[in-house]
């Protein structure tokens, strides 16, 4: 399998998706975001998506001439409307938009309504961590799973994810589906003929199944039973209540090639800790909890496995499998 620095796999991402009709800067937003994911580990939401995400620009799926533009402002809060394009330019102004608003206001609160998939959550807060502010973001997306005690799939996995910086050290980094596992990584064992672990999703049917093609079919089972049904309902509601964007069962599924434009919304939280109990109190609280954290050697923290893994994509590159790879130089040279 080849390896390929960041910058060459951006590049090459960049590429196939301007040849799919993106423009130059939602392609490059996009094909960066996609490989820092693949840099942290996370695959399923990293350039495996690029044939996905061509095809949906070629079919219609994803509108090639969107331009996000802010069409609600009230201060601290803005609605950032997406036009069916791709997410990740669109959610780069929502929270550009929050990081400035929240230092104004102490916090911020940025939606985006018609948008898309946005792949890894915790990479759109990266730029807030590193303002020295924190984060929160929410998304729906189609839907997956079904209202607790339900048969029919309303709500999407959902994803939500936060960054709380520290003053001396790399962010605090939460990220999680509310599904047991995120729907990406069925999709991707589907893609390579692997079994997905029990207990991750069930068949059409509603029976237990390791077979990822016939997840895909089914339905994928919330995180902790009932309370993650709850808290997929909570996101379903702020990422498309407030957005006024489509509910789940609304946008068809992102593993089919022909659909609607998923019009799917996210959300954006920002909080300045300095206008709550002050900058400093703030690094020394999340110090003191961090300290107690790690005094049990067994603890990790939230976000350091990906630092790690994206110093070592950094300096030695990502491993492609072969079959996406060349997909993705085909596609990089208009010949898909």
């Amino acid at each position: 399998m080849p390896t390929c620095t960041l910058d060459e796999l951006t590049r090459l991402a960049t590429k196939a998706l301007q040849h799919a009709g993106a423009s130059h800067s939602a392609a490059t937003a996009a094909a960066q975001a996609l490989v820092a994911a693949d840099a942290q580990g996370l695959a399923s939401h990293g350039v495996s998506r690029i044939p996905q995400y061509t095809t949906f620009l070629r079919n219609g799926r994803t509108d090639t001439s969107a331009v996000p533009r802010i069409v609600q402002s009230k201060g601290g809060s803005c609605l950032v409307d997406a036009h069916s394009g791709m997410a990740y330019e669109a959610c780069a102004l929502a929270t550009q938009t929050a990081i400035t608003r929240a230092r104004e206001f102490g916090i911020a609160c940025a939606g985006v309504t018609n948008s898309n998939h946005f792949g890894a959550a915790a990479v759109h807060l990266e730029r807030i961590g590193q303002a020295g502010l924190v984060g929160l973001a929410f998304s729906n997306s189609p839907a997956a799973m079904p209202a607790w005690g339900g048969k029919t799939a309303l709500f999407g996995t959902n994803p939500v994810a936060a960054i709380f910086p520290r003053r001396d050290a790399d962010a605090l980094l939460i990220d999680l589906a509310l599904s047991e596992a995120a729907r990406g990584k069925i999709m991707l064992a589907a893609k390579e003929g692997r079994p997905i672990p029990p207990g991750w999703a069930v068949d059409k049917d509603g029976q237990p199944t390791t077979d990822a093609k016939a997840a895909l079919a089914g339905s994928m089972l919330p995180v902790g039973g009932v309370k993650g049904a709850m808290l997929a309902l909570m996101v379903e509601l702020l990422a498309v209540a407030l957005t006024g964007a489509a509910f789940g069962f609304e946008a068809d599924s992102f593993f089919a090639d022909a659909g609607n434009q998923p019009r799917l919304g996210q959300l954006f939280l920002v909080i300045d800790p300095g206008a709550l109990a002050g900058s400093d109190r703030y690094f020394s609280r999340i110090e003191t909890l961090i300290a107690m954290m790690l005094q049990d050697e067994a603890v990790r923290l939230p976000g350091e496995r990906r630092r790690a893994l994206l110093a070592a994509a950094t300096r030695d590159g990502v491993v492609v499998p072969d079959a996406l790879f060349r997909q993705i130089t085909t596609l990089a040279a208009g010949a898909g």
